[in-house]
């Protein structure tokens, strides 16, 4: 198994359990964007939308860069790579199991 730090790992699977931060986090993944932009498609205040950011970004899944005025938002990949591995690990067993299995049907039927 993956050795982690669950603190880590705890606040990706938190950040990411938000249906409105997993879309954020989709948009991100097409590219970098400012945070009005992130904040059109929701019906919330942006003060609301911020909030989002900000439990991703402590989350280490977003990163915001000052640009003059202006706040842009990027994805961070790397904080996404920990939760991959950790399922990566379950996928494995899992798959071992359901061999297994197949396997004893096979036998049976």
């Amino acid at each position: 198994m993956v050795n982690l730090k669950s603190t880590s790992l705890d606040s990706t699977f938190a950040a990411l359990s938000d249906p409105t931060r997993r879309a954020i986090l989709a948009r991100l993944a097409q590219g970098e964007a400012l945070v009005g932009e992130l904040a059109e498609p929701f019906a919330m205040s942006l003060p609301a939308v911020t909030k989002h950011l900000n439990v991703l970004e402590e989350a280490g899944l977003v990163r915001r860069i000052k640009d003059g005025r202006m706040r842009r938002c990027r994805l961070n990949g790397k904080a996404l790579k920990s939760a991959h591995a950790w399922f990566s690990d379950y996928e494995k067993f899992w798959q071992r199991s359901l061999d297994r299995l197949e396997k004893y049907l096979v036998k049976t039927v």
